[in-house]
């Protein structure tokens, strides 16, 4: 009940509410799912990007770990590619060390020449590189364990099986590459507690190929940071190297340090990356020549801190946007609101009958320009109401000041042809044509014509010239063209007959006998132009001006009734672009040139 009440008293006759209302939950709907989507994209992002860090890190890691696999692998390479080194190598490891000694100097003494140096070659190896902590040889058939270690020192250890663990430790490992440092051997060789990793690869007789010990690596497992200080302050969760017994032969955290990795078989079962119990994000990378995996652990909650702020900022974010997307267009609706109130409103006070109202909006948008058409319909009202009632009293005006014998018509008539038919019977034919001319001239004028037409007017100015030129004999002449197809339009009654007539009164030339006066009408368009033309006095300048000011003035004065009547029915009926223009040379003659509407003349249209 209260939604509907607030629908039926906000926004169900409120078409703006409506459109706010509208546009509001569309807004809101689509920066929400915009926010929701940007966010899943971007947190994706950040935890790929986080996972990214991740897997080069372990790729350092390998990498570095994969150096040092490889630098054990070269060195028995080099033995093998070295004759005397090789042959030397299996004489050191079959040999008890003093007859290895005399073999040495044996060999020295029958070739004069010095010979490459199993013993020292080691220790030059473990000079060359600071990460060795310890270099074994294991022989295999003496068992004994020689030992070259970082303080330069070079021991000879022996290991019988019966004392030692150290013949059962090298049988079970025997095939491990990358391995946890055995606790047995380091405490034989007196190395310290630290954490460390082994690189073990079997030593074969290079012309029996019979095994005959094992060359075994210990290196500082503390060395291995060193490969992730680039990654240091991105770096997140935990980085292990496991074995391939699922031995932790290093740990960034130190929590598994000489421990089995508690996931080892879920590590082993994934393929390079998965979630572990624990919530543990897992990335790994194995060498399995080495046989070593290099793993990368986030727990779900650290790496969903790598978004936690982006979750904020876009919540932050859509919150403005909606606030200012709601904000913005209610501020406009709202004004349009107004507005468009303030337009009904102004309607409502036309319809009550006040044509004075004007919206004022000077605006350039559609409700300006709804303003201003409505303005201009009210203005155009006004001045078609003006048009209209002032045009009927030009009319009128016009026909009584014209024809003052309307009184009684029929009594003029009459009048006028008994005094035609008696200058006729006393011989003045002239003053009998006259008389007729004239009587059918006011019998036009008159008469109350419902389709008033130029051929009604062309007439009426026909028979008013008609009277002068039997008048004034050979000393005035006249002419009128149109076109045929002209004659049915419609014009205003005496439009054309009171300007012939202004040039009888003010233009003609009495001591000439070369007076003449032309009336041609013709199309232009939408107008039709009716030139009347005549070689008359003319118009002084001063004079010129003053007629043309006078045309152009609202109110009458009296003076010049013809012309300016002519021109202020044509402007109220049909408008500025209608009316006379006049032009003249002082001496030469004067035109005036009349534009009316080109329309056919229709029944029942009073003109």
């Amino acid at each position: 009940m209260f939604i509907r009440s607030i629908y039926r008293n906000y926004f169900k006759n409120n078409l703006f509410m409506k459109i706010l209302l509208f546009f509001s939950v569309i807004t809101i709907v689509t920066i929400i799912t915009f926010s929701y989507l940007m966010f899943m994209f971007m947190s994706e992002s950040a935890v790929q990007r986080q996972l990214d860090i991740q897997k080069r890190a372990i790729e350092s890691v390998s990498d570095y770990i994969g150096s040092k696999y490889e630098s054990v692998q070269t060195m028995v390479r080099d033995i093998y590619r070295d004759e005397e080194l090789a042959s030397n190598t299996s004489f050191f490891l079959e040999h008890p060390y003093q007859d290895y000694v005399n073999y040495r100097l044996d060999r020295f003494y029958a070739e004069n020449s010095s010979s490459t140096d199993t013993v020292l070659y080691f220790r030059n190896v473990v000079d060359d590189d600071p990460d060795i902590r310890s270099l074994m040889l294991y022989s295999a058939d003496l068992q004994q364990l020689y030992a070259f270690g970082s303080d330069k020192q070079f021991k000879i250890i022996p290991t019988n099986q019966a004392r030692s663990f150290i013949p059962d430790v090298m049988y079970q490992e025997e095939g491990v590459n990358v391995g946890a440092a055995n606790i047995w051997v380091r405490k034989t060789v007196s190395l310290p507690d630290l954490p460390m990793y082994s690189v073990r690869i079997p030593i074969n007789n290079k012309q029996s190929l019979r095994n005959i010990g094992q060359l075994d690596v210990y290196y500082d497992t503390e060395k291995i940071r060193g490969s992730l200080a680039m990654y240091e302050e991105e770096l997140k969760g935990s980085i292990l190297v496991l074995s391939a017994d699922g031995s932790v032969l290093f740990d960034s955290s130190g929590t598994y340090y000489d421990q089995k990795y508690p996931y080892a078989e879920q590590i082993n079962s994934m393929y390079d990356s998965g979630v572990l119990d624990d919530g543990l994000i897992a990335t790994k990378l194995t060498q399995s020549q080495g046989g070593y995996t290099v793993l990368s652990t986030v727990p779900k909650e650290e790496l969903a801190k790598t978004y936690h702020g982006l979750r904020n900022t876009i919540f932050t974010i859509s919150s403005i946007c909606i606030l200012f997307a709601i904000l913005i267009p209610a501020l406009f609706i709202s004004n349009f609101a107004k507005r468009t109130q303030n337009i009904i409103r102004f309607t409502r006070r036309v319809r009550n009958g006040d044509l004075t109202a004007r919206i004022a909006d000077v605006r350039e948008d559609e409700l300006g320009q709804i303003s201003k058409s409505f303005n201009d319909m009210l203005d155009e009202l006004n001045v078609y109401i003006d048009r209209v009632f002032k045009a009927e009293i030009k009319q009128q005006q016009t026909e009584l000041v014209a024809l003052q014998a309307r009184i009684n018509p029929h009594f003029l008539y009459n009048t006028l042809e008994v005094i035609r038919m008696r200058a006729i019977s006393q011989g003045a034919k002239d003053v009998g044509e006259m008389i007729y001319s004239l009587s059918v001239l006011f019998k036009s004028m008159v008469q109350q014509k419902k389709n008033y037409t130029l051929k009604d007017e062309l007439e009426a100015c026909r028979l008013y010239l008609e009277l002068f030129r039997i008048r004034y004999r050979d000393r005035f002449s006249y002419e009128i063209q149109a076109d045929p197809s002209l004659l049915g339009k419609a014009i205003v009654r005496l439009s054309l007959q009171p300007i012939v007539e202004n040039y009888i009164v003010h233009g003609i030339q009495t001591d000439q006998s070369d007076n003449r006066i032309a009336i041609e009408v013709r199309e232009d368009g939408d107008t039709l132009v009716a030139v009347v033309q005549d070689n008359g006095k003319g118009i002084q300048p001063d004079r010129l001006a003053e007629i043309r000011r006078e045309l152009e003035r609202e109110e009458e004065t009296g003076r010049m009734f013809g012309l300016r009547s002519v021109h202020s029915r044509l402007r109220l009926l049909y408008g500025s672009g209608y009316g006379i223009k006049v032009e003249s040379t002082p001496g030469s003659g004067t035109t005036i040139t009349v534009r009316f509407p080109n329309r056919e003349g229709m029944e029942g249209e009073d003109v």
